[in-house]
């Protein structure tokens, strides 16, 4: 399958990228401080831990977020969304991926998940994304999806908050 867009990877050096007839999102939630946060944040991200979290469906040809992986994305047990990793990184203090979509997709972009520790140690998780409606109910849902998108990457900081804290061991 091929990619349904064509600046495939901008989201690599500029998380707020979006071409022209493109609508972006960008997400910022704090998830806490320091190394080991940043460790099990990166690991959940990195991992599909996060989004299994969150209740999708994750079908990966590799364990692991890496270039030219696939995921197919299953929402709501009905929407396959397929899905290839444009890039990945593992960075001491930058963790993270973009998938682009496939032929096949609702959406037509990419989105960026990535984990960073800035340099007074807080954690944070961008969720960015670049995309058009490809199919026809993505299209008519209009302002509603895009909605659903915001919602979607909120979440996404929520779950991955609770993933990263201190686990209660009493």
């Amino acid at each position: 399958m091929s990619f349904t867009y064509e600046a495939v990877g901008a989201t690599r050096d500029d998380l707020a990228a979006c071409p022209p007839g493109f609508h972006s999102l960008h997400v910022r939630t704090r998830l806490g401080e320091g190394e080991a946060v940043f460790h099990r944040a990166a690991e959940a991200v990195l991992t599909w831990e996060l989004h299994r979290a969150m209740g999708v469906g994750i079908n990966a040809s590799a364990d692991r977020a890496a270039k030219d992986v696939d995921v197919t994305v299953t929402l709501a047990g009905l929407i396959k969304a397929p899905c290839r990793i444009v890039w990945a990184t593992e960075e001491p203090r930058r963790a993270g991926w973009a998938y682009g979509t496939l032929t096949g997709h609702p959406e037509c972009g990419e989105e960026a998940f990535v984990v960073d520790r800035t340099g007074d140690g807080t954690v944070w998780l961008t969720v960015a994304a670049f995309s058009r409606p490809a199919k026809w109910y993505a299209k008519a849902g209009g302002a509603a999806t895009r909605g659903l998108q915001h919602a979607y990457a909120r979440r996404c900081g929520t779950i991955l908050r609770r993933l990263c804290a201190p686990q209660d061991e009493s």
